[in-house]
């Protein structure tokens, strides 16, 4: 038990050490507001792409496309989003609070938290296939936040589908995935100098990233945090995890495809929910709400599930 308390710790605590570091960096002065928002649009749009890029290209696609875990995972995802939206609807009446609801409680931060968290669990290794499955939820994440931001808005008929698809598809993670799988498929090397600028900025993605998710929370806002935040946090850390990783089980699934999909289920929710929130008229005060509790919440809740799974020897 010991054992797995240590492992358990060294698997979760490093990550959000660098979580804590980037909050006390804002705190003291070292960085700034200026500094998280360059440094989140760095890592977007070139640190993580070539991140995604760099672990697709080292990969046998033959070997690590697991076609019936992404189905599932797919399935999960629906499905949780269409019950929150059903539980909502007699509870949250105003359109703007339930489209940040919705999405805060079925959009998680697994590009980043939950890359971080697979590397220490698995190994370096599994961040390959962790990538595919990123590759393939990152269009549903986003068709499902639009859906989310509008239709509880009632503003179906102004949204622009093609606009909306072209910024789907020219989404730098998604670009990543395009153009590595040539890469992977036809198992074409780079030039080493290609490769050598591609890991120097591989390398700094995830770290950067921490520090930027640390740098953007405000504790002072759990004071004014509403009910409606706490349950969707809830929904998300804690109801999403337990019951989709309890059928990944009974369906057969163990040891590294089971712990990829816990984390995966189990990370915080997205910091571009408040994003879109912002920009689609939701509530995005609910929203940054929303981050802040789950992102502080899911230092507990997975470890608490990392701890059981490996304890019961799941993984």
């Amino acid at each position: 038990m010991i054992d797995n308390i240590i492992f358990t710790a060294n698997t979760v605590a490093p990550v959000f050490i660098i979580v804590a570091i980037g909050y006390f960096s804002k705190k003291i002065k070292i960085i700034n507001e200026n500094f998280v928002d360059v440094t989140s649009k760095f890592v977007f749009s070139i640190s993580l792409p070539a991140f995604i890029f760099l672990k697709i290209v080292e990969l046998d696609l033959s070997q690590a496309l697991a076609i019936d875990q992404i189905i599932y995972i797919y399935t999960a995802t629906i499905i949780s989003f269409i019950l929150v939206w059903v539980v909502s609807i007699p509870f949250i009446k105003d359109g703007k609070d339930r489209s940040s609801f919705i999405q805060g409680a079925f959009r998680g931060n697994f590009a980043i938290i939950g890359l971080a968290i697979i590397s220490n669990l698995f190994g370096r290794k599994a961040l390959g296939e962790a990538t595919i499955i990123l590759a393939f939820l990152l269009p549903l994440y986003n068709v499902l936040a639009v859906i989310a931001l509008t239709v509880p808005l009632r503003k179906e008929k102004k949204m622009d589908l093609k606009s909306t698809m072209i910024e789907i598809l020219f989404n730098p993670l998604i670009l990543a995935v395009i153009f590595a799988i040539p890469f992977s498929y036809f198992n074409l090397k780079l030039p080493a100098l290609a490769e050598i600028t591609g890991i120097f900025l591989s390398d700094i993605a995830l770290p950067l990233a921490l520090i930027g998710i640390g740098g953007s929370l405000n504790l002072e806002n759990i004071k004014k945090a509403s009910t409606l935040a706490f349950t969707s946090s809830a929904i998300k850390l804690i109801a999403i995890p337990l019951i989709f990783t309890i059928v990944a089980y009974v369906l057969g699934y163990r040891e590294k495809e089971l712990g990829i999909m816990f984390v995966l289920f189990a990370c915080p929710t997205a910091i571009v929910s408040f994003i879109m929130a912002e920009t689609m008229g939701a509530n995005s005060k609910l929203a940054g709400n929303i981050i802040l509790i789950s992102t502080l919440g899911s230092v507990f809740t997975i470890a608490i599930g990392i701890l059981l799974l490996k304890t019961i020897g799941l993984i």
